[in-house]
């Protein structure tokens, strides 16, 4: 369908050319260019079209080169054409961008060669090559369609006006805060110019994306189309610009944005509330926040040059900063995990042709697997053993789509197309079980078991369902638990099994860990990541061991928590000290929205491998059977460590008593940095040790599932950037500090030894 979209809209935009009578800019010989399609199209009305092409990407991102090659373009067209040319469109030749940002590998080259301060004068550069084409006083649109993003936005606010295709693919946003950076080519200032304070404040700090629907009601754009039409439209709004039929005209203020940026104590209420949300939800750890803060509040009421200005110095600042090389690099890691690792191992248009995913289990899990799946345009063959647990999880999937219909994230044609996309089959009578499940069921590309934690069932439903699919079909398991190896072993061909370990709640986490066995073919695995990134997972190889990667790296440090305790720490104040870190939920709240019942059979299963170690030293096992025996399940109870009324939490007086009095054993006095320690040193260490025995392939592995599993301090870019940040050799000074006041569990592995008495980094420089 996404193809024959494309070609519908090629046909419609090579229609309407003609009928506009589009010409090249003469010239005495072809020119290539490296950016852009080819030279400029003139129509009869004067409109000069310009196509957005980087030839060597896949995306059109924004650097010097572009920006270079714009001006000698620019200047090209307007001495051979200047007389005809009345207004002109930007448009990209790209299916499924405009300018997706600004040429990151441009500016981790910078940092790398210590070269930061050359880009205060790059982002000036851009101010002012888009000067040189609007001294012109030609009107510029923007035709939007698919990512336009950071510096793509920015050129797009440069230009008169914005039309923007009404594509899925179609988003508009300013995410440089991810980065660790800000918005470099005038976003600060130009934004909020447009679209208001109030506005502009939360998608600048929070890097949050809009649909071109929200943009035009934002005033982002101007006007929203279907994809088929946007060159057409685009092209007539300019020659209506050049004309004078159509005016440009300043939007009038309303009363509340009047309020909150030309009245001082209007203006003054929202940086600080803007503020106090920024100190609660980053702890302070990302400075890019702030300097936003500074730069919008800088440009409100100065010339653009002043705010530009400002605007490229702060930029630098943070280019300086560990905070940015850390979330760059992990963006690196990001873009990495969508390509497939495995796919030489199989033919491409295999791996691309595979859309169906047979997903058995209806619970929680089986229900967030089954959403992603056709929420990305996979069919998904959803089966349970009843229908009461069928419905529950149709239920789960349409709630989930029903809250974004309602926040206006998803319109309602693509809930139903979603959910659509999700046939529902059950055991019972009339449940499909027969003639229709064993259809369908032969045309699944991947099976994905989501059952319980129990290998007897886990082979039985295997079982079930091998005879049925094809000879290529992938048989995966969602077990947290139970290795894959022993799943494999009750399936007629074993090659084919591997394990696909989502985390809860399926539809928010990005994780997917894929984990073989010894003998799993790589043709499987090639399968298991095509599917997995499909769904838009991060997807990472995991050695088939007890915990896998994430949960063998949480459980010693949930380990820590008894020891804790029993110091004299309380289940409160070790949560604030380990959020004051900058994780983003501290361990006793882990606790009560894992369930204690979950978190005690995770750590005796921790505890029972011997391949562990003294690692596990600390876990109190009694200490947690005693809280499930109490009922102070959690969340799910209604009572945990902390009591449950709605959204709201309370300490659960009677859990600190107990805490107190059967669990505590002396009043150490710990600071705040040494509880902190004493919880993050245990989880750096198992992952050092998970690269050191293979567990993990890549420590770029290992970052991703550390910073999407458990959410590990993203501004650190995860344990082995952070590790290269601070130094091996530190912490392993650290390190040893703790063992010897606290026991040998704190004793660093050999490969952080290695590394602290080698000086290497996981991240060699290149």
């Amino acid at each position: 369908m996404s193809s024959l979209l494309r070609y519908s809209a090629r046909q419609v935009a090579v229609a309407g050319r003609r009928r506009l009578s589009a010409q090249p800019v003469a010239s005495e010989g072809s020119r290539s260019w490296e950016f852009f399609a080819g030279d400029p199209e003139v129509t009869a009305d004067g409109v000069a079209i310009v196509r957005l092409d980087a030839k060597k990407a896949k995306m059109n991102t924004l650097n010097p080169a572009l920006q270079a090659e714009a001006q000698e373009m620019w200047s090209e067209l307007m001495e051979a054409r200047g007389n005809d040319v009345k207004a002109a469109v930007f448009i990209s030749a790209k299916p499924d961008n405009f300018i997706a940002g600004a040429d990151i590998s441009m500016l981790a080259a910078k940092k790398a060669s210590g070269d930061e301060d050359s880009l205060e004068a790059i982002c000036l550069s851009g101010h002012t090559m888009f000067a040189e084409l609007k001294a012109t006083n030609i009107p510029i649109v923007a035709a939007i369609h698919g990512a336009c993003l950071g510096g793509g936005l920015e050129w797009a606010l440069k230009c008169d006006y914005r039309v923007a295709s009404t594509s899925p693919k179609t988003k508009l946003g300013l995410p440089e805060v991810k980065l660790g950076l800000l918005p470099g080519w005038g976003g600060t200032y130009a934004l909020p110019k447009l679209i208001g304070l109030t506005e502009a404040l939360p998608m600048i700090l929070q890097g949050k994306e809009v649909k071109a629907d929200k943009a035009k009601k934002l005033g982002l754009v101007d006007a929203v189309c279907d994809p088929a039409a946007l060159e057409r439209l685009a092209v007539a709004k300019a020659a209506a610009l050049g004309n004078g039929s159509l005016k440009l005209k300043e939007k009038k203020k309303s009363w509340m944005r009047w309020a909150t940026e030309d009245v001082s104590f209007g203006r003054d209420f929202v940086f600080k509330k803007a503020k106090e949300t920024v100190d609660k939800t980053t702890r302070g750890k990302y400075p890019a926040a702030y300097e936003i803060m500074d730069c919008v509040k800088h440009g409100l009421g100065k010339s653009p040059e002043e705010a530009f200005a400002f605007e490229a110095k702060a930029f630098v600042r943070l280019a300086k900063t560990p905070e940015s090389s850390a979330l760059i690099g992990l963006f690196d890691g990001i873009t990495a995990s969508k390509k497939n690792r495995y796919g030489n191992a199989s033919d491409p248009a295999t791996l691309k042709a595979l859309d169906t995913v047979a997903v058995l289990g209806a619970g929680l899990m089986g229900a967030g697997i089954a959403q992603v799946s056709a929420e990305k345009g996979l069919n998904v063959l959803l089966k349970d053993a009843s229908p009461e647990g069928l419905a529950k999880g149709v239920d789960y999937v349409g709630g989930n789509l029903a809250k974004k219909v309602k926040r206006r994230r998803m319109t309602d044609y693509t809930r139903n197309t979603i959910t659509s996309k999700v046939m529902g089959y059950h055991d019972g009578p009339g449940g499909g079980g027969d003639a229709a499940w064993l259809r369908k069921a032969a045309t699944a590309d991947v099976v994905v078991e989501a059952v319980f934690e129990d290998l007897d069932l886990k082979h039985k439903v295997f079982q079930s369902v091998e005879p049925l699919v094809s000879e290529a079909c992938v048989l995966a398991t969602n077990t947290s638990a139970i290795p894959i190896a022993k799943v494999a072993a009750g399936a007629a061909k074993p090659e084919r099994v591997l394990g696909m370990h989502y985390f809860s709640p399926v539809p928010q986490m990005q994780l997917l860990e894929i984990i073989p066995h010894a003998g799993t073919d790589p043709k499987a695995m090639a399968a298991a990541f095509a599917v997995g990134i499909k769904q838009g997972k991060f997807c990472i190889e995991v050695k088939d061991v007890p915990g896998f990667y994430v949960n063998r790296c949480l459980a010693p440090m949930m380990a820590e928590l008894a020891p804790l305790f029993q110091d004299g720490v309380e289940p409160k104040q070790l949560d604030e000290a380990i959020l004051d870190l900058g994780m983003p939920v501290g361990p006793v709240t882990l606790i009560d929205e894992v369930g204690a019942d979950v978190g005690l059979h995770v750590q005796r299963t921790m505890l029972a491998d011997e391949t562990m170690g003294g690692r596990m030293a600390g876990a109190d096992p009694a200490m947690l059977q005693a809280v499930v025996d109490k009922g102070w399940l959690g969340r799910k109870s209604g009572k945990g460590f902390f009591v449950y009324d709605g959204k709201k939490k309370t300490p659960n007086a009677e859990a600190n008593a107990y805490v107190e009095s059967e669990v505590k054993r002396r009043d150490a006095g710990l600071s705040v940095e040494t509880i902190q320690d004493r919880y993050l040193t245990r989880f750096v260490n198992e992952a050092a040790v998970c690269l050191q025995e293979g567990i993990l392939k890549t420590p770029a592995d290992g970052d991703l599932g550390a910073v999407f599993g458990v959410g590990f301090l993203p501004f650190t870019g995860g344990p082995f950037r952070m590790l290269d940040a601070v130094g091996a050799a530190t912490y392993v000074d650290k390190m040893n500090r703790l063992a010897d006041e606290y026991g040998d569990r704190f004793a660093p592995c050999d490969l952080l030894v290695d590394h602290a008495n080698s000086g290497k980094k996981f991240y060699p420089s290149k």
